[in-house]
C-alpha cells in the first residue's frame, strides 16, 4: 500500500489510544503509543515517527510541552504534530499552532473521516471542492444531471483548517447542506466574493452556518462606488426582498472591502486583481507554500482581432496567474457562441486555453457555464478546450469539474 506512515500516539486515555491505533493500522500505517508522556518523549526522539498525535492535558508533560520540545529538536521540522484534545476553545487551538502543531482535532473524533483528515495534514494537501459551476442562472432538470445546475461556489480547505469560500451563488446552499450533514462543529471561514452580480451572491442568506452561534465569517469583496460590501449584501436582505435581516445572523459575520492588493491569512497569501467585467470584479490568487490557486471569474478575454483587445491587461493577467497549480476560470462560451456575445463580460474556449498555456498553468478547471448549455454541451466544450491545448503543445491539463467534486491542489 502506498503512503504508509509511522505514528506515535501519546494520551493518558488507553481507550482512545486503542481506537486511534485501530483506525490507523486498518489503513496500513505503523503505530506506536504510550500513556506516559515522559516515557513517550524519549521514544519519539529515538524513533522519529512521521506523525505525533498528542493530547493536551496529561500528567508529567502536557502536550504543549512535548510539542515545544520536539520543535526544538534538530531534524524534527518535517515531523507532523497533531493534537487530539477535549478542549474546544480557540485559545488552546491557537496555542497549539503557535507552538508548532500542524493539526487540531476535538474529541470525540469522527471515526469515518479521521484517517483521511490526518493524511491530508501529513501530505499538506489543499482540498478544492466545487458546489456550483454554472453562471447567470441555476439550471434544474434533466440537462444538468452530471455537472449540476447550481451557480458559482468553490471552496478551499487547508491542512490547518483554514476555510475559504469563493462566491455565494446557489451552490453555497449545497455547501451548507454538506457542512450540516458532516457535523463539522464551529466554523471559522472567509468568503471571497468576486463581484455582486446576482448569480454570485443570491444564496448567501441561505447559508445556514450564518445562523449558528459560535461560527465566524469574514465576507470580502469589491465595493462599488459608495456601496460597501456590507451594504451590497444587506440590501438583498431588506424586507421587500427577504424576510431575514443581517442583524439576525447568530454567527459573527463581518465585512471587508477589497481592492487590488495583497494580504496574509496566517501562512496563506491572498492577492487580488481587477478583472475585465462590467462593474468591479476581482480575481483571486492564493499562495500556500509551493502551491498556487487562482479563481478568475467573470472575465472577458477579447481576441487579438477585436478593437477591444488590450495587450497590457492580458499581460498583467498572465503574470497574475503565472505558474498556478489550479486555475478556475470563466469559460462560458464556445468560440462560435462568443461571436454573438462580445462585451457580455465572459470568455470562450480558445481564449481560456491560450491564457492557461501562456501562464504555464498546471490544471485548468472550466467554470461558469452558460445556462443554455446542457451536460452534453459542456462535454463538447471540454473536448474543444483539450484540443486547443493539444494543438498548442501545452502541458496544461483541462478538467470540467462537477458539482460536489473534490480535487487535491
Amino acid at each position: 500500500m502506498e503512503n504508509n506512515y509511522s505514528f506515535y500516539i501519546v494520551d493518558d486515555d488507553p481507550i482512545l489510544i486503542q481506537l486511534l491505533a485501530k483506525l490507523l493500522e486498518s489503513k496500513g500505517h505503523r503505530v506506536m503509543h504510550n500513556s506516559s508522556s515522559v516515557a513517550a518523549l524519549a521514544e519519539i526522539l529515538e524513533n522519529k515517527p512521521d506523525c505525533v498525535i498528542l493530547d493536551i492535558m496529561m500528567p508529567g508533560l502536557d502536550g504543549f510541552e512535548i510539542c515545544k520540545r520536539l520543535r526544538k529538536e534538530s531534524g524534527f521540522d518535517k515531523v507532523k504534530i497533531v493534537f487530539v484534545s477535549g478542549k474546544p476553545y480557540d485559545f488552546d487551538r491557537n496555542q497549539a499552532f503557535s507552538f508548532g502543531a500542524d493539526g487540531y482535532f476535538i474529541k470525540p473524533i469522527d471515526v469515518k473521516t479521521f484517517p483521511d483528515q490526518i493524511l491530508r495534514i501529513i501530505n499538506d494537501n489543499i482540498d478544492l471542492a466545487f458546489w456550483g459551476v454554472r453562471g447567470t442562472l441555476p439550471v434544474p432538470g434533466a440537462g444538468s444531471i452530471k455537472y449540476g445546475g447550481n451557480t458559482s461556489c468553490v471552496t478551499l480547505k487547508f491542512p490547518k483548517g483554514e476555510f475559504f469560500i469563493f462566491d455565494a451563488g446557489t451552490g453555497i446552499k449545497c455547501l451548507s447542506d454538506h457542512l450540516l450533514k458532516s457535523k463539522v462543529g464551529k466554523i471559522d471561514g472567509k468568503i471571497f466574493i468576486s463581484h455582486p452580480h446576482w448569480d454570485h451572491i443570491n444564496a448567501l442568506q441561505f447559508f445556514v452556518p450564518f445562523y449558528i452561534q459560535g461560527n465566524e465569517f469574514q465576507v470580502c469583496g469589491p465595493a462599488h462606488g459608495d456601496l460597501t460590501m456590507r451594504e451590497i449584501i444587506s440590501s438583498q436582505m431588506e424586507g421587500v426582498h427577504f424576510p431575514i435581516k443581517i442583524k439576525e445572523f447568530a454567527a459573527r459575520v463581518y465585512f471587508s472591502d477589497l481592492k487590488e492588493e495583497s494580504f496574509d491569512v496566517g501562512s496563506i497569501v491572498v492577492k487580488t486583481m481587477l478583472l475585465n467585467h462590467p462593474g468591479n470584479c476581482l480575481g483571486y490568487r492564493i499562495e500556500y507554500k509551493d502551491r498556487i490557486f487562482c479563481y478568475i471569474t467573470d472575465n472577458e478575454l477579447y481576441p487579438e482581432d477585436s478593437r477591444f483587445y488590450n495587450k497590457t491587461y492580458l499581460t498583467k493577467l498572465i503574470n497574475f496567474i503565472q505558474g498556478a497549480n489550479a486555475l478556475v476560470t470563466d469559460c462560458t462560451y464556445t468560440d462560435e457562441e462568443y461571436k454573438s456575445k462580445v462585451s457580455y463580460g465572459h470568455s470562450s474556449v480558445t481564449q481560456v486555453a491560450e491564457l492557461a498555456h501562456k501562464a504555464n498553468v498546471e490544471a485548468l478547471y472550466l467554470f461558469h457555464h452558460d445556462p443554455d448549455q446542457s451536460d452534453q454541451d459542456i462535454e463538447k466544450k471540454w473536448e474543444m478546450t483539450r484540443q486547443v491545448l493539444k494543438d498548442l503543445g501545452s502541458k496544461t491539463i483541462c478538467i470540467a469539474p462537477m458539482e460536489q467534486q473534490t480535487f487535491i491542489v
